[in-house]
């Protein structure tokens, strides 16, 4: 679409868009939320550079898009949410940690029966560098298949569970780092917190603002297809999670302090990057419901 209100400018040709005119400190008119709701659809993910918000505000334009997740289930990593602000998660990683919040491709709580729509998150304190996120395009994910792909994928649903989360042998596996970097804290922490959440959603669902089909495996918490054997299910899973975050589907931001990004949870994955160890990084996130996947 042609935007009136906003400037809307491309960062990839996969996803991912910065958009310029927009404070969000402010209330946002219906017209320009409009073409910012319309710019998520199109983008999947939109960032806004150079924003002073409190966490009043962040609030008030995560509500905009839906209701506020006031129930972030959260692990490896002991976070906290701000005090008197129980909708803003307080993402820190102190310059002594290993483990990051969200150092895996993955979409949020698809564990869920109803995962999140999206997020907004804000950087309030970013090192030097390092520390990026990446996000991956689902929609072109599924369209990349062959048909004979698609139309298995198409009578699939897999079983999703938080359980990956939590001893040490897992979490080394799943961040990608040996068993004995992981500061031990973090895994008797993940270990005390330990409960299981678990769902099943269709492989291939369709977004229901869109009406577009995208694929919907993640490798932090898809653990098989339901009626079938973990074993049967882990060739074709570990193919599909590779495919679905091929280089040329994602797109990378650099984050600088008062910048925010919005994604979309439904068709998009998005990996935090843990390359600035020895730096502290602060991030407050406000998750947003989203709906049962059809």
């Amino acid at each position: 679409m042609s935007y009136r209100r906003i400037g809307v400018n491309p960062i990839s040709g996969a996803l991912g868009a910065e958009i310029d005119g927009v404070d969000l400190s402010r209330p946002l008119d219906n017209e320009v939320f409009a073409e910012v709701h319309q710019a998520l659809l199109d983008h999947l993910v939109i960032f806004f550079r150079d924003q002073a918000i409190s966490p009043d505000q962040h609030v008030a334009f995560a509500r905009r898009f839906g209701e506020i997740d006031l129930r972030p289930f959260v692990r490896p990593l002991e976070l906290e949410v701000l005090p008197d602000h129980p909708e803003v998660l307080d993402v820190v990683k102190e310059p002594g940690e290993t483990l990051n919040f969200g150092g895996v491709w993955h979409h949020d709580v698809s564990y869920r029966e109803k995962p999140n729509l999206g997020s907004v998150l804000i950087a309030r304190e970013s090192p030097t560098h390092g520390g990026d996120t990446m996000f991956a395009n689902q929609y072109l994910a599924y369209q990349t298949l062959s048909d004979g792909m698609k139309t298995l994928l198409g009578s699939l649903t897999a079983v999703h569970s938080s359980i990956r989360g939590y001893d040490g042998d897992r979490l080394a596996s799943l961040y990608g780092v040996r068993k004995d970097d992981l500061d031990e804290d973090s895994v008797k922490r993940s270990i005390a917190k330990a409960e299981t959440t678990q769902a099943e959603h269709p492989v291939v669902r369709t977004h229901p603002e869109t009406r577009k089909k995208c694929l919907f495996v993640n490798r932090s918490y898809t653990m098989r297809f339901s009626g079938w054997t973990d074993e049967e299910s882990r060739p074709l899973l570990a193919q599909l999670f590779t495919h679905s975050v091929k280089p040329e589907f994602t797109c990378r931001f650099r984050w600088r302090a008062g910048s925010v990004a919005m994604w979309d949870n439904r068709a998009a994955m998005h990996y935090a990057l843990n390359d600035y160890r020895g730096q502290r990084r602060v991030m407050h996130r406000v998750a947003i419901h989203g709906d049962r996947p059809f």
